[in-house]
């Protein structure tokens, strides 16, 4: 619920003042919306950080450590994520890509969640959560790739 609320306001935030991912709005692909942001952003962001921190969890390093290099796989991916999903209009930037606040927003966003996660005694073994991440990153990369050439 943490995880859903924290990444579902930050949007509204973001979409509301520009501070947070810079200047952007989300188009009606993603469904309708409440304070001009659709609520699957929430859920996007409560699978992309549980499935990312039971990745991370595979390794034997701090929790910090965890989160550190969770933050960055989430932030990369964003940077995956990005052309495609304006392709297909989830969403729009004002000044055509994505601004170099967006990543960092990504990273700082994703840090403090999977810092969260990692600390919680939430259940992170679920070979799903691998499965869901892989799949995700081939829906995304694959379509990237495509987007790239064609």
């Amino acid at each position: 619920i943490i995880t859903f609320l924290t990444g579902f306001f930050i949007e509204v935030i973001g979409v509301k003042t520009g501070k947070i991912f810079g200047i952007y709005e989300y188009q009606t692909t993603l469904g309708f919306k409440i304070f001009e942001v659709p609520p699957i952003i929430g859920l996007n962001w409560l699978m992309l950080v549980y499935c990312t921190s039971v990745f991370t969890n595979i390794f034997q390093i701090n929790i910090i450590l965890k989160a550190f290099l969770g933050a960055i796989f989430l932030t990369l991916f964003d940077f995956i994520v990005e052309p495609v999903a304006i392709k297909l209009e989830m969403w729009h930037w004002f000044g055509q890509t994505p601004p170099l606040q967006n990543y960092i927003g990504w990273f700082v966003v994703s840090f403090v969640l999977l810092t969260l996660f990692h600390f919680l005694k939430i259940k992170k073994n679920n070979p799903i959560a691998l499965l869901l991440l892989v799949l995700q990153i081939c829906f995304f990369g694959i379509q990237r790739i495509l987007i790239a050439f064609f």
